[in-house]
């Protein structure tokens, strides 16, 4: 009896510390500004803020603007989003020695003096990367990543790190050691995740870039859900070297880390950025691909496939809307817009996107929280991970006649062996080569998708762990894909989803509902697709859709 107590006293401990700790960096923080708002007392804060990355970054590489002004304006603001939201874990304390070492830079990098947020999952040397795990606590990583280090070389400052959900596995953004995350917006809603303490640090105006990850929607919910936009790459266009992941090992769904910002000509800056010698140098697995300018300032009328729904969540009516009113948009442009039929996405969802992260049964995923004080928000995947084979098998099948979604889930939590798992691996690229089939026949350039949006009141992303299916496509399928808001929720949108029952009319479908209603004036977003390795093409989309 106490020995558990003793331990569990003990864990506790460690999680007062590292609250006091998240406490120390925003006095830290606010030191600093004070004492720069003493020596510089005329800095006009409200014209640096009003500033977009590009001009920003013009700005401080002619000279025209102080990198201290920009920096210090920054740090303020991340402090002020930072008590209204909870987004920021920790100050990395070495950006202000970075920041005296900038300004005797001979040759400025593309993001010279650009304070930058950096996701809580990206190592950054001499720092923790939690995951929202107290065993991840005080092992601070031994060197940055390689994303950390080629920002560095460029110029960027980093200056804080942000909060994610336990394990990342969640569309949420709570651990037990730093708290929930509040969208910048409402405050009672969530600002999404993983990357959701980058989403409300940059939703708020706190950070003017921010890099993530995403591995079902991680970079794209944030952004959806407080109104901003995000890119989610390739898997492999920029180096995953020094980033933590949710589920080690598995390749069914492809992770990603991509940027995270106002608006896609800073998305653009950062690419540039980032795809550059440096990082083919510090990681030879990331194919030497720079950024493709031309492609991105081509103004040629584009063929654009779209579709209103994937008959797996039925859209929002702000959803729905978001995406009819985009298409008309970009008809009246000159472009040429085409249905695209999705197939099969329920199988996609159950049999790749669950099956695939979860090919061990879960045995990976529980074995995170072994010593652990909570675990996790996500109770369903957690129970399933701890039952046996034999009781998944018969729970999938009692549950089919009355909860087919649920039996699937079911089913799909089993433990496979080698060969089921090469299958898995096979049957997916069978569906992709199908899938750019299909999208190569119709002679489409892009594809314009839903979003799930409004952004869910905070607790239910993981109630709703069926309604990533918009986004975890194309983490399935490895496409780049970005995320650009387009229009807000109306009373009439309210007016509609009273009506709103779902594909499968179960429980899932009612808590949508809940989850979503009294949300008028709340951000809407579309989904902006390419075919892999063709992020610039993507980004370009993603401004025409922001421009009209």
């Amino acid at each position: 009896l106490v020995l558990p107590w003793r331990r569990r006293r003990a864990l506790w401990r460690k999680v007062e510390a590292a609250q006091q700790r998240q406490e120390r960096s925003l006095v830290q923080m606010e030191t600093a500004v004070q004492r720069f708002r003493e020596q510089h007392p005329s800095v006009n804060r409200t014209s640096i803020l009003s500033l977009s990355l590009p001009e920003l970054s013009q700005k401080l590489r002619d000279g025209s603007l102080p990198l201290e002004h920009v920096f210090y304006t920054y740090v303020s603001e991340a402090v002020r989003i930072t008590i209204e939201t909870n987004c920021i874990t920790e100050y990395l304390q070495e950006c202000e020695t970075q920041l005296k070492k900038a300004k005797l830079t001979e040759k400025p990098g593309l993001l010279y003096g650009v304070p930058v947020s950096i996701k809580d999952s990206i190592d950054c040397q001499g720092y923790d990367s939690t995951l929202g795990f107290i065993k991840n606590l005080n092992k601070p990583a031994a060197e940055d990543s390689v994303v950390v280090q080629v920002l560095r070389r460029q110029g960027a400052i980093p200056f804080v790190k942000t909060n994610v959900p336990q394990s990342l596995i969640s569309y949420d953004c709570k651990n037990l050691l730093f708290g929930q995350t509040f969208n910048p917006l409402l405050y009672t809603r969530s600002p999404g995740g993983s990357s959701g303490g980058e989403g409300a640090l940059v939703g708020g105006g706190g950070s003017i870039l921010g890099l993530g990850t995403d591995v079902g929607g991680s970079l794209r919910f944030p952004a959806a859900f407080c109104g901003i936009c995000a890119l989610k790459p390739t898997g492999n266009r920029l180096s995953k070297k020094g980033i933590m992941a949710g589920v080690l090992g598995q390749k069914a769904v492809a992770a990603a880390v991509g940027p995270i910002a106002k608006d896609v000509e800073s998305l653009a800056l950062c690419m540039r950025a980032l795809l550059c010698e440096d990082m083919f140098n510090l990681d030879s697995t990331v194919p030497p691909l720079p950024f493709n300018e031309e492609i991105y300032s081509s103004m040629q009328p584009l063929r654009i496939g779209y579709y209103e729904t994937d008959f797996f969540t039925m859209p929002s009516p702000a959803m729905r809307r978001a995406v009819r009113e985009m298409k008309q948009l970009l008809e009246d442009a000159g472009h040429t817009l085409v249905p695209f039929e999705l197939m099969n996405v329920d199988y996609l969802m159950f049999n790749f996107c669950i099956r695939g992260m979860f090919a061990d049964g879960g045995a990976s995923f529980l074995k995170k929280f072994k010593g652990e004080l909570e675990k996790s928000s996500l109770g369903l995947l957690f129970w399933l991970a701890k039952s046996p084979n034999w009781l998944k098998t018969l729970l999938s099948w009692i549950a089919k006649p009355f909860m087919p979604r649920f039996s699937e889930i079911v089913r799909s939590m089993r433990a496979n062996t080698v060969a089921e798992v090469w299958s898995l691996h096979h049957e997916i690229e069978e569906f992709c080569h199908q899938f750019i089939a299909q999208w190569k026949k119709l002679n489409l350039d892009v594809m314009l998708c839903p979003m799930l949006g409004p952004a869910l009141r905070i607790g239910y992303p993981g109630k709703l762990s069926v309604a990533v299916s918009y986004t975890m496509l194309y983490n399935a399928l490895d496409f780049p894909a970005g995320v650009v808001p387009v229009t807000m929720v109306t009373e009439e949108d309210e007016e509609e989803l009273k009506s709103y029952q779902g594909y499968f009319r179960d429980w899932w479908d009612r808590t949508l509902v809940k989850a979503v209603r009294d949300s008028v004036g709340l951000p809407v977003a579309v989904q902006c697709v390419a075919l892999p390795w063709q992020e610039e093409l993507c980004l370009r989309f993603m401004k025409e859709v922001e421009a009209l």
